[in-house]
């Protein structure tokens, strides 16, 4: 049984022999995450912001399931800053994930072949990381459709870095598609009013999400990949200028470090 754990941004990691956390499980792909991961047996503790929706969220994924569940991602269009002075695009989907993933390391390794998969996004693809301004405080005007298509490239690079560093575990991240979402409708209204009926279903958006935290034939590819469809995919279109040297890569996994020591206690 592989042991995972998900992280708010839809990092999944690990705990016991049957044991996930999946933060934003109430709603969406992570919900739907979730489900699929109970039904084959998992215990799934879930980290929720609004405790009514996750109480609702619980029950349905018992109903579903069978399975005991315990309770406990972004997009702002407006620049707004958190209590601690930090961008809220950032610190939920770049720095909060790797605060979350770099405290579990320790108890990720006491796992038998251990995963981490992060839910990133196909947006990322017209972003070169940037690390000398990732609070965006050079963004004007501040765009939370590119802010949060940085933040995505920030998780694959992320992902690479972490499978690098630690080779015991299996480290990839995955792009959903674009699905019929709680999160897609709120953020982004126009393009979900213009696209709803091609989206695909929070099922469909979740099934490469959960095939990388359970399958056998996931790990048969090197770690540290993008997937999309349960397929490796290219992290760089053709000719878009977005490729980063190697040493820019650790100096913002560096960065991440000197920042996190502020906020890991």
């Amino acid at each position: 049984t592989n042991k995972l754990s998900c992280l708010s941004t839809g990092t999944l990691s690990g705990f016991s022999r049957d044991s996930r956390s999946l933060p934003s499980a109430n709603s969406g792909i992570g919900k739907c995450i979730a489900t699929e991961i109970a039904k084959r047996g998992g215990t799934v503790h879930m980290v929720c912001r609004n405790p009514s929706s996750a109480e609702e969220a619980k029950q349905d994924i018992i109903d579903a399931s069978n399975n005991s569940v315990n309770n406990a991602g972004c997009m702002f269009n407006i620049r707004e800053l958190t209590e601690d002075n930090l961008e809220k695009n950032f610190v939920t989907n770049t720095l909060g994930t790797y605060i979350l993933t770099t405290q579990l390391l320790p108890l990720i390794k006491q796992s038998e072949k251990p995963r981490v998969v992060t839910v990133s996004s196909g947006g990322m693809l017209v972003q070169k990381l940037d690390y000398t301004d990732m609070q965006f405080e050079k963004m004007k005007p501040f765009d939370g459709t590119l802010a949060y298509a940085q933040n995505k490239r920030q998780q694959v690079v992320m992902t690479e870095q972490y499978a690098k560093q630690h080779p015991e575990v299996y480290f990839s991240c995955m792009h959903p598609g674009w699905a019929d979402t709680p999160s897609v409708c709120t953020s982004m209204p126009d393009f979900y009013s213009k696209l709803k009926d091609k989206l695909r279903t929070p099922d469909e958006g979740a099934d490469t999400a959960v095939w990388l935290a359970v399958s056998p034939a996931a790990v048969q590819h090197p770690a540290g990949l993008f997937f999309q469809d349960r397929n490796p995919a290219p992290t760089h279109l053709p000719l878009a200028s977005t490729k980063v040297t190697t040493k820019e890569k650790e100096e913002f996994m560096t960065a991440l470090e000197e920042l996190s020591k502020k906020f890991a206690g």
